[in-house]
């Protein structure tokens, strides 16, 4: 963290408390019926004016992890604009979402039909992520929240 901040690098935190739901497959067929569990998320002052001066001149966004995504994406769907609040969300984000918040995403390696794969293959694209995917099955990647990682621009 210290070599990324030396290197120019804005480092912000934000909460969002994870429930069981995020985790909870898609069994669903119509992706639009499957409810997300709700959420508490907050953002500091701070960090709203840190975005927003990012955005300002000319710097990108990369979040770091679905669920600070979904709480960026939740303020800025809210509000237009990163603004110090709390809240709750059960924002779903799969192919077809307008994004607003983020430039970028470093994630986990995701299980099937979870929300998280449909978050990831929203942003680079069904096809794209199915090849990481493949990519990562035949290396021997780890899954889930402890495993490889990937960076999407």
């Amino acid at each position: 963290m210290e070599t990324l901040q030396k290197k120019g690098v804005n480092i912000a935190y934000i909460t969002l408390h994870v429930g069981l739901g995020t985790f909870r497959p898609v069994k669903v067929e119509k992706i639009e019926e499957h409810h997300m569990h709700s959420e508490y998320y907050s953002m500091s002052k701070e960090v709203a004016d840190l975005l927003i001066d990012t955005k300002k001149k000319g710097g990108r966004i990369i979040s770091v992890g679905t669920t600070s995504t979904r709480t960026l994406e939740t303020i800025m769907t809210k509000y237009g604009t990163f603004k110090e609040c709390s809240g709750w969300t059960d924002i779903f984000i799969y192919p077809g979402y307008s994004w607003k918040a983020i430039d970028g995403l470093l994630t986990n390696f995701h299980l099937p039909k979870s929300t998280l794969l449909m978050l990831v293959s929203s942003l680079a694209g069904r096809e794209y992520i199915l090849r990481a995917y493949k990519e990562a099955v035949k290396e021997n990647y780890r899954f889930f929240s402890f495993g490889d990682c990937m960076l999407i621009l």
